[in-house]
């Protein structure tokens, strides 16, 4: 059974090792590196993963549960088709673009090809579940005419677009995730 005080630990080698494979790499941070980070003898990071592709799985799983549940919880609020298209893009950028410190989200979409086809199995079921999410809200949002028609190539186009505003975005630019995510969803809209 595990104890409170290994969960923690291990959500704080979680948290490290997102923040240095977004500052460093995956390939880049060495296991040394992720021990030094939070106080470890190398060698005592394996009581809590047995390999370092691991501890990169559970960043980027705890990314993509965390942009789920954080959508989850707000998707509630949202009454109208247009809220919750609304809602979507907002989550979406507020937590790539918003969580300078954690990092999980980009590591994902970093170090995808880092990982093993074994590993990727666990994170397509919960992108999957993430998108899901999408589809329902993009259907909703063209069933009210507000969208086009071909949702499934819409949210194809626009998560591939959102994810590759943590390219070129700067925060100090002028335009808040939140604000940058309104203007991008009423690209989409038809007027």
């Amino acid at each position: 059974m595990t104890t409170q005080e290994e969960k923690t630990r291990r959500s704080e080698l979680i948290a490290a090792a997102g923040r240095l494979f977004k500052e460093q790499g995956y390939e880049r941070t060495t296991v040394r590196d992720l021990a030094q980070a939070v106080c470890m003898q190398s060698g005592s990071l394996f009581y809590h993963f047995r390999t370092k592709e691991e501890m990169l799985v559970a960043v980027m799983a705890a990314g993509i549960s965390d942009l789920t549940d954080r959508l989850e919880e707000a998707l509630p609020e949202a009454k109208t088709p247009l809220d919750r298209l609304r809602t979507v893009f907002r989550v979406h950028l507020n937590t790539l673009l918003g969580d300078e410190d954690k990092g999980a989200l980009s590591v994902l979409l970093y170090e995808w090809p880092s990982l093993s086809e074994k590993a990727r199995a666990e994170l397509i079921t919960l992108r999957d579940a993430y998108e899901k999410d999408w589809q329902m809200v993009l259907d909703e949002a063209a069933a009210a005419g507000l969208i086009h028609k071909d949702t499934r190539l819409l949210r194809k186009l626009l998560l591939g677009g959102l994810h590759w505003t943590i390219q070129w975005y700067r925060a100090d630019g002028g335009t808040s995730p939140t604000e940058l995510a309104d203007q991008m969803m009423d690209l989409i809209l038809k007027t």
